[in-house]
């Protein structure tokens, strides 16, 4: 289905106006309608004028970013919760903007989406995720070294190079493949399931393990990820409940029964109290995820988190 998003400029009565300045009226309402969701369109009012140089200059700091070096990656541990040992890492991304400070993923990685800009950032996380794993697990040591989970758009994973960016990223940091984990979400069963299905299999065969990310909001049929070669499942937070109270009218208990029938691992992520991580723990759920466990941290503050923990976790609240 191909959907268009479309702009509107009309010449006011009274009020003299050149087609150049029309059209540049029009490409503003434009920018904003594929800015709300594709498939609308928007009536110019002269505040546009104003977002859209907004959006163009986000644009060209993203693209000096690169250059200049401002991403970092914060990780957060994953807990095996039948015992509290630390499996892995997930890889999170964030820009450290000369005036802005650190800027959330959410502020940015949507227009980095939308305007193509993330296939050379998610290479950028490969080749730095890859590496900082590496530099990790030989720093810590230990019986179980954890692995870390990096994030791909289906931009990304759509793209033509993504196979040998995979490859060249675990190759370059000498990382074994069974330690990297990559994460995508439902939503490319939404695209094009045939192309995702070949892409997943194609890096499968590298040796990578494979996790649908936000597991449970409603993308997926069975048909679907059957055909997915997937080895876990994390469990959206919104299957837990809100608050302090246990998981929610039986959700979760349906995804951990799923995650068996396939014989995959699940993760659930959002875990913020001990009576979620309890009866999680309590239905069978192998992995947990989320503030209860740990915030995201900075390598060095990783480094400190995993030596005082010696590869487990011990709850102490909420920090």
């Amino acid at each position: 289905m191909i959907r268009a998003s479309l702009g509107i400029s009309i010449a006011e009565p009274g009020r003299p106006i050149d087609a150049d300045e029309l059209i540049r009226n029009a490409d503003a309402a434009m920018y904003i309608a594929k800015s709300d969701g594709k498939g609308g369109y928007r009536m110019f009012e002269p505040a546009m004028h104003d977002r859209v140089v907004a959006r163009l200059a986000l644009r060209a700091d993203l693209q000096r970013a690169l250059e200049r070096e401002e991403f970092e990656l914060h990780y957060q541990p994953l807990v095996r919760l039948e015992d509290g040992v630390i499996t892995g890492l997930e890889a999170l991304l964030r820009w450290r903007h000369p005036t802005r400070g650190l800027i959330p993923p959410g502020d940015f990685i949507p227009f980095a989406e939308e305007t193509g800009l993330i296939v050379d950032i998610g290479r950028w996380v490969l080749h730095e995720g890859c590496r900082e794993a590496k530099l990790l697990r030989d720093r810590i040591g230990g019986p179980v070294l954890p692995t870390v989970g990096i994030n791909l758009s289906v931009k990304q994973l759509f793209h033509s190079d993504i196979v040998a960016d995979v490859s060249a990223a675990l190759a370059g940091a000498g990382l074994d493949a069974a330690a990297l984990t990559l994460e995508i979400t439902e939503s490319v069963m939404m695209t094009d399931t045939e192309l995702a299905v070949a892409r997943l299999n194609e890096l499968h065969g590298l040796g990578v393990r494979l996790a649908m990310d936000d597991f449970g909001t409603g993308y997926s049929s069975l048909s679907s990820l059957s055909l997915f070669p997937l080895d876990i499942l994390k469990m959206d937070r919104s299957l837990l409940a809100a608050g302090a109270a246990p998981v929610t009218s039986g959700l979760a208990s349906a995804v951990l029964s799923l995650g068996e029938t396939f014989e995959l691992e699940v993760v659930a992520e959002g875990i913020e109290y001990p009576e979620q991580s309890a009866t999680l723990r309590e239905l069978g759920c192998d992995t947990g995820q989320g503030f209860y466990f740990a915030r995201p941290m900075d390598p060095e503050r990783l480094i400190s988190f995993l030596s005082d923990h010696a590869g487990e976790f011990v709850p102490t609240g909420s920090d």
